[in-house]
């Protein structure tokens, strides 16, 4: 990504786009007194596009939220956290198909156009007396501002420490346009195709057929790039919204500021991505996997998500362990071509591996380094031109902890 296309914009939020408000509230579904309801709107039905987890078990709201999308517009989306309206039968079909008339109905639009998501815990029904009573005050809530932004993010988020948001703005034929996002998530995630909960908006006049595929691609390199535990959740979904206000001439692929909105996107997924990483349950750690030399990007990508995930690279991380035969051996298992003789290996600036045989280090600098907030490492094959990112995070006493009392 060129970073000199676009401005990040520092307290920026999914209500900074022109056209968009959200809010949240607490309803009931969380034990504790945290918001578990929240809606972003748009002030008119937006160009809309989603991608979803490729688990065979897809939760309730992912029906929804296809079916309301059939037609490439959305103009709201309902989320409640605490539940994941997953594995619920019939009942927590109707559900999500009520949570979806209840808000239209409370926000005065149309019902084909609320997307619905929800995040928590598997296998319980919805408390829907709690969610109806929240729906009916998530109008009064609703804030075109940061407050607005503040409720909702903390209104999607289970046990993340730490809200993820980002925002941008970019020149598309001389007119600013603003591309912003907010994910929840830190553990059960090893995405495809997908993300935990991911709300991205934006007031770009854009193609819908190529903002979808815009959403795909950046994806691929950002969120599905990362790993907290190797597992892919039933609830993943990344849903974004354009409102068009921005009033730029309509954006596709042969726009000569194409690529610079890309960029701009793509760098607000890549940022909600690590964060999620960064916040990996009971993590103190973001490792950082980057792999050049790769025959082709498949297997860069397949290489870095194979090191990123070992659960001996990463409980070797959290240990401040240089033990590079973790990484090694974690390259050589991940199903690719790689030419055993040739791999180098660093962590940070320090070289441990070189043509696949040891290099002399210093321990106790490499033990420092390891003790810092991110550890990168790098890969070098050697073997063509394929590159890729991966990002994750230590394995730590906490994560145990944290999942197995998940429920209580």
């Amino acid at each position: 990504m060129n970073e000199n296309l676009y401005t990040v914009v520092e307290g920026g939020s999914v209500t900074t786009p022109k056209g968009f408000k959200s809010g949240g509230l607490h309803c009931g579904l969380k034990k504790t007194e945290r918001n578990d309801l929240a809606v972003i709107i748009c002030d008119v039905p937006a160009t809309a596009a989603a991608v979803y987890t490729t688990n065979v078990f897809q939760a309730a709201p992912l029906k929804v939220t296809r079916e309301s999308l059939a037609n490439g517009v959305l103009q709201a989306v309902v989320v409640n956290s605490g539940n994941a309206n997953a594995c619920t039968g019939e009942q927590g079909e109707a559900d999500a198909y009520e949570m979806r008339s209840v808000t239209a109905r409370h926000l005065g639009i149309e019902e084909d156009n609320v997307g619905v998501a929800s995040t928590g815990v598997i296998g319980e029904l919805l408390k829907m007396d709690c969610v109806r009573t929240g729906i009916a005050g998530l109008p009064e809530k609703l804030d075109d501002g940061a407050a607005g932004a503040e409720e909702f993010c903390q209104a999607i988020l289970t046990t993340d420490l730490v809200k993820k948001e980002c925002c941008v703005k970019v020149l598309v034929g001389g007119v600013e346009v603003t591309v912003a996002g907010a994910a929840k998530g830190s553990g059960m995630i090893h995405p495809n195709m997908a993300t935990m909960l991911g709300f991205m908006t934006t007031d770009a006049v854009i193609d819908q057929e190529d903002l979808h595929s815009l959403l795909r691609e950046a994806t691929d390199v950002t969120f599905n790039m990362i790993t907290v535990d190797g597992d892919t959740s039933t609830n993943d979904m990344l849903i974004t919204m354009a409102s068009g206000f921005a009033g730029n001439e309509k954006l596709n692929r042969l726009h000569p500021d194409w690529d610079a909105f890309a960029a701009a996107f793509t760098h607000v997924c890549q940022s909600l991505a690590k964060s999620i990483a960064r916040d990996g349950e009971g993590a103190a750690h973001l490792i950082e996997v980057k792999v050049s030399g790769a025959v082709d990007e498949h297997a860069a990508r397949a290489i870095a998500k194979t090191v990123v995930g070992s659960s001996l690279v990463k409980s070797a991380v959290f240990g401040a362990d240089a033990n590079w035969g973790r990484i090694i051996a974690a390259v050589g298992r991940a199903g690719v071509p790689v030419s055993p003789e040739r791999v180098d290996i660093a962590l940070g600036e320090i070289r441990v591996l070189a043509q696949s045989k040891p290099v002399a280090f210093d321990e106790e600098k490499a033990l420092a380094y390891l003790q810092g907030d991110t550890v990168l490492i790098t890969v070098d094959l050697q073997d063509g031109s394929g590159t890729a990112t991966a990002w994750g995070c230590d394995l730590t006493y906490d994560y145990v902890r944290i999942n197995a009392a998940y429920r209580t």
